[in-house]
Order: C-alpha cells, then structure tokens, then sequence
C-alpha cells in the first residue's frame, strides 16, 4: 500500500487532481489507517491508503491525455481494461512485450537522420521500473537538455546543454539573440562547420512537425541562407490537424563530435509542447526507459520547464479585459451564481486565447492579462487584436445567455486595452503554480487603457496599430468618435487621438488616466480574418 502523501509527492499531481481520480473511478477510494510511526508513538493520525499500482495508473492517464483523451473517455478505456484483465492475463509477457514494440517502432531514414516516433504505450515505457522514473526529474538530468519556442529560440537550458551543445557563458538578454542557428554559429562556441550543420539539420526535422514550410524557410533564410538545402528531405505536416497530432516522444540518432572531439552517436529525444520543443541528448548506447517514462508525465514536465524559463528581453503586445461595474454585478447576483459567471467567462476565453496563442498573465479580480509574444506563422501584433474582437462577441453571447436566464436588463461587457513593446518577461512560481510575469510600461498601459474603455469597446494604442502591415490594417475598422455641438458626432475613421483630447482630465474620476494623457489611442471597431483584396 502506498500512501496518499507519497502518491501526491512522487507522481506530482494535486490533491484535487487525485481526488477528481477517485471520483471518476480511476483509482480506489484509499483505506484510512494511521502510519507505522503514527502507531508506535500512540499518535491517531490518519491517513489514506491506496493500492502499490496507483503510480502506474496516474502515469497510463498522463499518457492517454496526451494522445487527447478527456477524462471521461480515460475512465472509460481503464474501465473495460479491468473488466478484460482475465483474458489479458492469458497472454504471456514476452508476447505482450513483442506486439507493444511492433505498434510502437516506426523508424524512417531521413537526411541522414533515424527518426523514430514513439508513442506512450511503447514497450519501452510499458516495461519501465515506475519508481526510477518517478525519481527523474528536470534538475536530475545529467544528459543536456533545452527547450526552443517555434522561433527557435532558446527558452530554458540546463548546464550540461550550456556547456556541451551551445557552449557560452551566459545566454543573451534578447529574444532574437537567442536564435539556434545564431547560437551554433558563435566563433566562441567552438562548433566545426559539420557539427553546426548536423544540429542544424536536426532542429529542422523537429520543427517541421509544427511549423509551416514557408514560416520555417524565413527563420532559416534570416540566420543562413546556406542551410535551406537542408529543406530537400525534410516532409513538413500538411494540416493543423497533423501538427496537433505531434504528442508522442520523437527519438533521432544524431552524430556529432563530443566536447573532445571525439566523434559520437547520439539519441535525441524531443517532445513537443504548446509553449515549445523540449530537446534531450543521450548517448545511443543509453537506455532511455526512465526518460521516456518521465517525459510521459507531460503535465509535470512542462510545469517544471515553465517554472525555469529564462527571463528574457522580448518583444509583445498585452490585452487587458475587465468586467465593468464587476462590483454591481458581484451584488445582484447570489455568490454561486456569481462565481458560475465568471468561471463561464475564462472557460469561454480559454480556447479563443489558444486559438491566437496567447499566454495567460495574472489574473487581477475579475479581469484578465493576456500576452501575445512572435510566432512564426502568424503577426502577434493582429492575434492581440483578432483575440480581442473575439471576445468582444463571445461575452455578447454570454450576457444574452444570463440576461435571458436571470430577465435582467443588466449588460455584461469587457472593456479592453491593447498595447505593444518589448520588456522582460519571467515568472514567478510556487509548489503548484507558475505564473507569467511581464515587467515595464506596457502592462501599465494596456491597463490604463482597459480603465479608460467603457462599454465593452476595444482600444489601442497607435504604436500597436501602426506596427501592423498594410493589409492587417485594411482588415481592421478603427477610429474616434469626435463629439462637436457645431457639426454633430461623427466617427472619423483610421484616425487617433490623446486621452486627453477625449475626457476631461482634471475632474477626479479620471484621475488615474493622467499618466497615459498624451498616448494616442483608436477604437477597434470591427476586425476581418479574411483578407480585403
């Protein structure tokens, strides 16, 4: 029997994880008894108990979740695997073990490259030891390993990739120095021109699972002409559908020379994220059982690799979106309803925050900081705006919805800010939680500019609006409202003006406006995804 205290610290779920498990009938309701030391002190302390297979059962749902299942699909499948096991059980080992492996193997011969794709249920991480991979963790990689967003841009490395692959001192500040192909190239790195194109042919391989042909060829184009003959052999996912397919681990046999110039065979193993491609080198004669098993607790990894990410220089835009009069709306609803609401609210935004990569910030009360950082296929600068025009109608729908329900008169809108510029960016984090921060003026501004919009409008700044090409600002309707007693209001479009010029600064409600006085700002209107020709 294993304790829930062990369960919680060795497969790194969370207790309302756990107990989410027990409820959907994943694992057994644990058995309640007081600990041996308990015992022997006289103390009557309890604890819940649960079977010695329940790590193995948390990592088999890790691993279906990351083929996509939803939990209800998981304790379905676990389900009619335990009402099978009698007849599973007739099955000897070595014969499971040789039908897992022949599922699993898939090897290819690319560019001079062994890819193998290797799912969850592989044999190799069917038979490995679950309490050696459940000691692995980030910082107990000895191998080096290092993660590169889909600009491949360094993100997070580990000392051994420090000193054996990239072989600097400390990584450059800015996002764009950050670049793979840049970093290979250093003269003080040392790397022989066959070691820098066998990497570089590498990281093509891994990308092209996720990124487009043609966004790939300018990251490339920008760093080195040279390497776009790489592109002959490289086969490139055809649809999204295929990209987000990308969820098992991929094995590459590399040779390169060691840090003596000793050439040398590696397995490289890289796993794929939302946030970026998490790359290990082994040596090939290594059993990679333990690291396979703990790149299959995808949740845990990534929360890891997040929690270390590099603070870095780079370029963003920012939206800020608040509930208005949140205060009123908190006060006219009962507390569960209230809550019901605003949980409906994230719920609704999360997959329209995905759908333009955005990353979540810090939540302020009942308003919500997104951040919208380059992409290779794709302006940041119009996702922010996309995003936001998105959600404008998105929370149309939800007060419909609750003003039906409720046969209110009450308007539930999101006033929100959009700006742009380059700051650092890092995180902060505690034992269950990381949290993306971004430190400078263009938080604060977005913000102030959230403060300033009323009724469910979207403004932004003319810096952020000027930076989009000429055929995102065709797609985009904009401007201000200008209000004269003489001539009547009108919406005077592609235009800006400083918030000044639209409200009365010295009365006290705007007090806190003051600061972003001279910023030039245009209403978002309407926004089109297709283009105008």
């Amino acid at each position: 029997m294993i304790s829930s205290k062990e369960v919680l610290e060795l497969s790194g779920i969370s207790r309302a994880t756990l107990n989410n498990y027990i409820q959907l009938g994943i694992l057994p309701k644990p058995v309640f008894q007081s600990p041996a030391d308990d015992l022997a002190q006289g103390a009557a302390r309890l604890l819940g108990f649960f079977p010695d297979d329940t790590l193995d059962t948390i990592q088999t749902v890790q691993a279906l979740k990351s083929q996509g299942l939803n939990m209800a699909s998981i304790a379905e499948r676990l389900a009619q695997t335990n009402d099978l096991l009698g007849a599973v059980s007739q099955t000897s080992e070595p014969e499971m073990a040789d039908v897992s492996l022949a599922q699993a193997k898939h090897n290819s011969r690319r560019a001079g490259v062994n890819v193998e794709k290797r799912g969850s249920h592989s044999a190799s991480f069917q038979n490995a030891k679950p309490n050696s991979a459940m000691a692995l963790s980030l910082e107990g990689l000895t191998q080096p390993a290092y993660m590169l967003n889909y600009n491949l841009e360094l993100t997070w490395l580990n000392e051994s990739a420090r000193k054996e692959i990239f072989r600097f001192s400390a990584p450059p500040a800015q996002s764009a120095e950050r670049n793979l192909f840049d970093l290979l190239s250093r003269p003080e790195a040392r790397i022989g021109l066959l070691d820098q194109k066998a990497l570089a042919n590498l990281h093509i391989q891994l990308a092209s699972a996720r990124v487009g042909r043609e966004a790939l060829s300018k990251l490339v184009l920008a760093a080195d002409p040279d390497l776009l003959g790489l592109f002959e052999n490289v086969q490139f996912a055809h649809s999204d559908g295929e990209k987000g397919q990308q969820q098992s681990v991929t094995e590459i046999d590399l040779f390169r020379t060691d840090v003596n110039g000793v050439p040398t065979r590696y397995r490289v193993y890289a796993v794929y994220f939302r946030e970026g491609i998490l790359v290990i080198h082994t040596l090939a004669e290594d059993r990679g059982d333990d690291l396979l098993s703990f790149l299959g607790r995808r949740d845990q990894v990534i929360q890891n690799l997040l929690s270390k990410r590099l603070p870095v220089m780079t370029p963003l835009a920012v939206l800020v979106a608040d509930l208005q009069n949140s205060v009123r709306i908190c006060s006219e609803l009962p507390p569960d309803e209230y809550f019901e609401l605003i949980n409906q609210i994230w719920a609704t935004m999360g997959p329209i925050l995905r759908k333009y990569t955005g990353t979540h910030g810090k939540h302020a009360g009942d308003g919500v900081v997104y951040y919208f950082f380059p992409q290779p296929e794709s302006n940041y600068l119009f996702n922010a705006v996309a995003c936001a025009d998105e959600l404008r109608a998105a929370m149309r729908k939800i007060s419909a919805d609750w003003q039906y329900r409720k046969n209110w008169l009450t308007e539930l809108q999101l006033n929100i800010g959009l700006h742009e510029g380059q700051e650092w960016l890092g995180s902060f984090q505690s034992a269950n939680h990381v949290e993306f921060v971004v430190l400078g003026d263009t938080i604060n501004r977005a913000s102030r500019l959230s403060d300033f919009a009323r009724h469910g409008t979207i403004w932004a700044t003319k810096n952020l609006i000027s930076r989009l090409t000429t055929d995102e600002r065709s797609r985009i309707e904009f401007g201000v409202m200008r209000y004269s007693q003489e001539n009547g209001d009108r919406f005077v479009a592609s235009s800006y003006s400083q918030i000044d010029s639209l409200v009365p600064l010295e009365q006290d409600k705007f007090e806190k406006l003051r600061d972003i006085a001279q910023l030039a700002v245009t209403e978002i209107r309407r926004v089109s995804l297709t283009r105008n020709y």
